[in-house]
């Protein structure tokens, strides 16, 4: 079964509109709609903005259903000069650039228990998203996408998180996700369409923009869908 984690009713929504004979569940203040999407077994939720409540959907994905893998979808901003808005971002690693435990000796954003501060995503899902949006004629980026509990909208926070982990894009979800499913060994892949620059301009551009950008992650998801599904059908002759 593939989960799908998006923080926004805007990221999800579709998604579970196109499940067919959907059931819905609610788990530690997410709902989770299980059902079928061309004939590919997906649970699709709505976890709210923030790595405190992705975290909690994550998990409790994981311990009530029987996930193989998760995709969080979503928008993001840009915290590179080359990528811009409606781009497609998609991990190659997450890391938590909120995480400073400087004080006691460790490096920022390291992770007491998983003992890294890039956790990596699954190359294979990443790859398959990748080619899919390529296809689709989407601009794509693959690199490290940061997560925190803050909305970036200030240039001197973008360019600190740029130079200190070579993040291209950054958001509030990702590696929390990232996180539980390391821990919990579940593959997982981000994926992010470009909202806005993470500049003092973002609170005028995400409003514009998190909507174009929201349909695009939506679509690549519901072909990435679709191309499990062929791929289930070839394994099976």
């Amino acid at each position: 079964m593939i989960g799908i984690i998006g923080a926004m009713d805007i990221e999800i929504a579709a998604i579970k509109n196109k499940i067919s004979s959907p059931v819905s569940t609610k788990l530690a203040g997410c709902t989770f709609v299980c059902g079928y999407i061309d004939d590919v077994m997906v649970c699709a939720a709505q976890c709210s903005p923030g790595k405190v409540n992705a975290a909690l959907c994550a998990q409790a994905m994981i311990d009530k259903f029987d996930i193989d893998q998760i995709i969080n979808i979503g928008v993001g901003c840009s915290l590179a000069e080359d990528i811009v808005v409606k781009n497609i971002v998609i991990a190659d690693n997450v890391c938590q650039y909120d995480i400073d435990i400087t004080a006691l000796g460790e490096p920022r954003g390291f992770i007491n228990g998983l003992n890294t501060i890039k956790i990596e995503a699954d190359k294979e899902i990443s790859d398959t998203l990748a080619r899919i949006a390529i296809n689709s004629g989407e601009k794509i980026r693959r690199g490290t996408i940061a997560s925190g509990d803050t909305f970036i909208a200030d240039t001197e926070l973008k360019q600190f998180i740029n130079h200190h982990f070579g993040a291209v894009c950054g958001e509030m979800e990702g590696a929390a996700i990232g996180h539980v499913c390391m821990a919990n060994h579940i593959p997982f892949a981000v994926l992010r369409s470009v909202s806005d620059g993470g500049d003092e301009n973002a609170q005028l551009d995400y409003p514009t923009f998190k909507k174009i950008a929201a349909e695009k992650s939506t679509a690549i998801i519901l072909k990435y869908i679709a191309s499990e599904k062929t791929q289930t059908a070839f394994a099976e002759i």
